[in-house]
């Protein structure tokens, strides 16, 4: 009987033990100094891969403003991650159509909300391919909101004010480049 007690006691002790202790491949943060080193998403480095959409952006010359305000809206390493994602992104010219100073008023810290509802109105979740649209078909963007899709003459609009320029497939999705910037409803 104390033989039975002994290896049930040591087989409850390695148990436990086994539950506690940190497998040899898994990190911990324990001591880890300052928490603006760590990373997301967007910080991991892969120069093999498709790019993410975020990458796509930053690589284009007349995605600047967008890009800026991606970033300003901490919307970064969400919008690198799996997806997939739809992105309707707006040109450098397509903000310089807004009025003055909107832009400028919206990258500050204070309108952090208003610009992520508006960058997210510009966001679907799934992949959405120019030749999958239909007219009249309706989106649920990531803010809530609802867009409009229009086919007319081979032109695909959104809103019935954008117009698609050109599409772009990314690793978590793809990307249509838009010559508006996209207003959520009030």
């Amino acid at each position: 009987m104390q033989k039975l007690t002994y290896f049930i006691v040591l087989g409850l002790f390695y148990i436990l033990t086994a539950c506690n202790s940190t497998p040899q491949n898994e990190t911990t943060t324990a001591g880890v100094g300052n928490a603006s080193e760590s990373v997301g998403q967007s910080g991991v480095k892969d120069d093999v891969s498709t790019p993410n959409v975020v990458q796509v952006a930053v690589g284009s010359k007349d995605h600047t403003t967008l890009v800026t305000a991606v970033k300003a809206a901490a919307l970064v390493d969400v919008l690198s991650n799996a997806g997939p994602f739809t992105v309707f992104a707006p040109t450098n010219a397509a903000f310089d159509k807004l009025p003055a100073g909107t832009v400028e008023g919206l990258l500050k810290p204070d309108q952090k909300d208003a610009l992520s509802n508006i960058l997210e109105y510009h966001v679907y979740v799934g992949v959405i391919k120019t030749d999958a649209m239909r007219d009249g078909q309706i989106l649920g963007q990531v803010n809530g909101k609802n867009i409009t899709l229009a086919v007319k003459d081979g032109k695909y609009m959104i809103n019935g004010k954008a117009t698609i320029l050109a599409s772009v497939p990314a690793s978590n999705g793809i990307i249509h480049v838009i010559d508006e910037v996209l207003l959520p409803p009030q």
